[in-house]
């Protein structure tokens, strides 16, 4: 029979068939033949792990943290030995584990507990995160790696990321980095601490994007710093973009072989022959996306994240876990140094930093002015004054002006907020957004002369009437970067027009004189950095019905103008918003302040992060059934059940949906985050046993649910 653990038993033995490994059975290994096996499974019931008796056959290879294949409630499923121990209080013959399907122990403790406490901080499986974590294997690479043979025979990554992205230098740049770190106040101290073998702990306001000063240097001299104390480091980045100058700069100040590069974006291969070589001790620093985080770096001396704020950091699949808060774990638990590092600052780094937790690096006045662009806010009382129709134009004079004459020196970078051509409409009488017919989904046009059509179901409305005024013309509410190149190519002819955004993403462009324009996010590297960077839509950011507008508008905002040259070689920023505190930080250069602000207001609020949150998501029932349960363990403050939109609420109004997904909020503070994830949990675990209700979703610090 299976057996749980100990802390588990009784509730798991029933159920499950007995096959008896008595005399008839295998013999069974001489040492420890019982191993103790977690179970791949995201059933939150089976998130325990389970005894199982181990054949002499396989003694010499079961060892903890390999891949086995086990016989559970009639089922083969996988798993992974997580102890060998001499016997079990199961009071009874065990069932024997079937086969060792990898001799290599890819589940090392540390990854254990890491794994333990991420699935303990976000109500998750550690399956689920073991998912995550490791990845799947390669038999060939297992080979060579139990047979001795080099596993870097083989290129580690892709032949298109073998090149240094434009404006990464390859010589020299070790020196000037460490000049850089300098310059920042607790700079040098920091990377003194790390040479030496510490592990401090500081958030870092990088105020450079490109060239030798940026933030790739900065990043790859704290990484060569605790590498010279003979440490290993972990730097995890947003995406490939950032993967391949994180690497780039990384290979230029470490010995060949050091780096390895992990992301899925890579393939299944290169990736597993990362995660090995990481594993045996053949490579010492880990970079790459979110994966990343959990690499089995040997004597870990350093994690660093870069732009924490970004989502691409948070993981689409439960436990839906944070790099921030994985590597903060991390750091913990293997008593390694800290870096958190970003153009900008998040209110999650601000609440570290005023707790004491962490300490500042951040450039003073005097290199802020030297190293930064000029800012112009278009809608300031001057430029109001100056120009009356600045507030309503989109493209205002004192932008236009600094696009003519940035082109004279060379690129010019235009944010944009939206893809496409014309990604929202609405009504010209009354102005309400444009709705499809069928699905209630927002109209949008893809090109000049295309038909107006869905964005979600892309269902034609070519003779499109308007439900609240029954007026049959539209207009553009927004305009997406295909036609903002449109205008700029018009408004500035004979000059290149380049554009960066959907699955045209690019990562670097050249110093020649162009109008770059991209989508938030998907600003491209100029090598000399830009002459000029015009920020459209700030209004329409800032509007967002999202608690962390302000703050991701902000982050987004610094992003691109660390991109533009110095104010004292021409560089200019105009920014076109209303938002005196937001605007009002870029004039200054003064993220920190907006995010001690943005966290003062937060912690009056009692919002997160000054509290944790979570979302409960599902049919009315289930949800009403959780929160009731969890009440019976503890008290927090709940929001709701509400619909999760207003469209699912307008379909239910209406009759074409009797049960749409509601969602509650529940906010749970510090003190009392442990106790209410076991309850969540626990919760979980024993509703899907015993079938009382359906499944939901839980999410814990989701940035999107408020």
């Amino acid at each position: 029979m299976v057996s749980s653990s100990p802390a588990h038993q009784p509730s798991l033995l029933q159920g499950f068939p007995s096959r008896a490994n008595d005399v008839g059975g295998p013999p069974l290994a001489a040492s420890n033949p019982v191993a103790r096996i977690l179970i791949e499974s995201s059933l939150p019931h089976l998130d325990r792990p389970f005894d199982y008796s181990v054949p002499a056959e396989l003694e010499k290879t079961a060892l903890a943290g390999v891949r086995v294949k086990v016989r559970f409630s009639g089922q083969e499923l996988s798993g992974y030995v997580l102890e060998r121990m001499e016997s079990s209080e199961a009071g009874h013959a065990l069932t024997p584990l079937l086969k060792v399907v990898s001799a290599v122990p890819v589940l090392t403790p540390a990854l254990l507990d890491l794994a333990t406490s991420v699935a303990a901080r976000y109500a998750g499986t550690l399956s689920d995160v073991l998912r995550t974590a490791i990845p799947p294997r390669v038999a060939r690479l297992e080979k060579l790696l139990l047979s001795g043979d080099s596993l870097s025979d083989e290129p580690a990554t892709p032949a298109e990321h073998t090149e240094a992205p434009q404006g990464i230098p390859s010589q020299g740049s070790a020196s000037q980095a460490h000049a850089a770190w300098a310059s920042y106040t607790n700079g040098a101290p920091y990377l003194q601490h790390l040479a030496g073998g510490g592990s401090p702990r500081a958030v870092l306001t990088a105020t450079q994007g490109f060239g030798t000063a940026g933030w790739p240097e900065l990043v790859a001299s704290a990484v060569a710093a605790v590498r010279s104390s003979g440490r290993g480091a972990v730097v995890v980045v947003p995406d490939y973009r950032d993967l391949d100058r994180m690497e780039a700069a990384l290979r230029a100040v470490l010995p060949p072989g050091d780096v390895a590069r992990l992301t899925a974006d890579d393939g299944q291969t290169p990736r597993y022959r990362s995660y090995l070589r990481l594993l045996s001790g053949a490579a010492q620093v880990a970079v790459g996306t979110r994966s990343a985080a959990y690499a089995p770096v040997q004597d870990l001396g350093l994690v660093v994240c870069w732009d924490d704020g970004d989502d691409l950091h948070i993981d689409q699949r439960a436990p839906y876990a944070h790099t921030r808060e994985i590597l903060l774990l991390r750091s913990e638990q293997e008593s390694a140094a800290c870096l958190m590092a970003a153009h900008s600052r998040s209110t999650e780094l601000q609440r570290l930093v005023e707790g004491g937790w962490a300490v500042p690096v951040e450039a003073p006045r005097q290199v802020v002015r030297a190293r930064t662009p000029r800012v112009l806010n278009t809608a300031d009382s001057f430029e109001q004054e100056h120009d009356p129709l600045a507030k309503i134009a989109r493209l205002p004079g004192a932008a236009w002006r600094a696009a003519k004459e940035g082109l004279e020196r060379g690129p010019v970078l235009v944010q944009v907020a939206r893809a496409g051509y014309a990604p929202s409409l609405v009504c010209e009488e009354c102005r309400e957004t444009a709705r499809c017919n069928n699905c209630q989904g927002p109209l949008a046009i893809a090109g000049q002369s295309a038909l107006p059509q869905c964005r979600w179901c892309s269902t034609p409305a070519p003779e499109w009437r308007c439900r609240h005024c029954g007026a049959g013309r539209l207009r553009r509410g927004a305009a997406g970067v295909l036609r903002t190149a449109e205008e700029l190519g018009r408004a500035f002819p004979g000059k290149a027009v380049v554009t960066s955004s959907g699955d045209q993403v690019k990562a670097t462009v050249s110093d020649a004189r162009a109008l770059v324009v991209a989508t938030v996010g998907a600003e491209p590297i100029a090598a000399g950095g830009y002459a000029a960077a015009l920020l459209l839509d700030g209004n329409s950011l800032l509007r967002r019905e999202n608690l962390r507008a302000g703050e991701d508008t902000v982050r987004r905002w610094f992003n691109a103008a660390a991109l533009v040259r110095p104010a004292n070689e021409g560089g200019l920023v105009v920014v076109t918003a209303d938002d005196t505190a937001a605007t009002g930080a870029l004039l200054r250069w003064d993220p920190a302040g907006y995010a001690s602000r943005e966290l003062a207001l937060r912690q009056e609020l009692q919002l997160p992060p000054a509290v944790r949150i979570a979302s409960v998501t599902g049919k009315r029932a289930d949800v009403v059934h959780f929160t009731e349960s969890l009440a019976d363990t503890i008290q927090l403050r709940t929001a709701g059940p509400a619909p999760v939109s207003l469209a699912l609420s307008a379909q239910r109004a209406s009759g074409r949906d009797d049960d749409p997904d509601v969602r509650t909020l529940i906010f749970i503070p510090y003190a009392q985050a442990a106790v209410a994830t076991r309850s969540m949990r626990a919760v979980k675990a024993a509703s899907a046993a015993k079938r009382t209700s359906g499944p939901v979703q839980l999410r814990l610090d989701g940035v999107d649910v408020l």
